[in-house]
């Protein structure tokens, strides 16, 4: 059930003690609008393990990230959406600008984010870096964003 695969920061830590020999894969962003990118992203990332954690910003931290305006979907139902996902195991939220709490928290073995980052400056580098785990960037699937597809829908209006 969707309900059972969106939990809190502390319900999520209880669970992935139990994990064995599971590999967690974290991610993080807004996912304001799911589109294929989005979809393809979490996909590549769930295969890099066994466990695929999705953290969303909170809609007041999407506001300070994004803009006014944004996000377009609220949390309860971004996180729902998402959770739909079946490359999805657990969807979490935070408010902060950054999710480096619930990366202290959770101790992924694997944190993964889309784009053109340099891996060193990622958030959470460190931490997961320090515990044994890995950092990887894996690519944007060209052509998709959200901002893309609010602009055209504000251009057809």
């Amino acid at each position: 059930m969707i309900r059972n695969k969106i939990l809190t920061a502390d319900a999520l830590t209880k669970i992935l003690r139990r994990r064995g020999k599971k590999r967690a894969v974290f991610t993080n962003g807004c996912f304001d609008i799911l589109h294929a990118g989005h979809v393809t992203y979490l996909e590549r990332a769930r295969n890099l393990g066994d466990i695929l954690i999705v953290a969303l910003n909170t809609d007041a931290s999407t506001r300070r990230l994004k803009g006014t305006g944004r996000p377009i979907n609220p949390l309860k139902d971004r996180a729902k959406v998402v959770a739909a996902l079946e490359s999805v195991t657990y969807v979490v939220s935070f408010g902060e600008d950054t999710p480096l709490k619930i990366i202290q928290k959770i101790k992924p073995d694997i944190l993964v984010k889309g784009g053109d980052y340099e891996v060193k400056k990622i958030v959470g580098y460190d931490e997961v870096i320090a515990s044994g785990g890995t950092v990887r960037i894996l690519p944007f699937l060209e052509g998709r964003s959200t901002t893309r597809i609010i602009s055209k829908a504000k251009n057809h209006s």
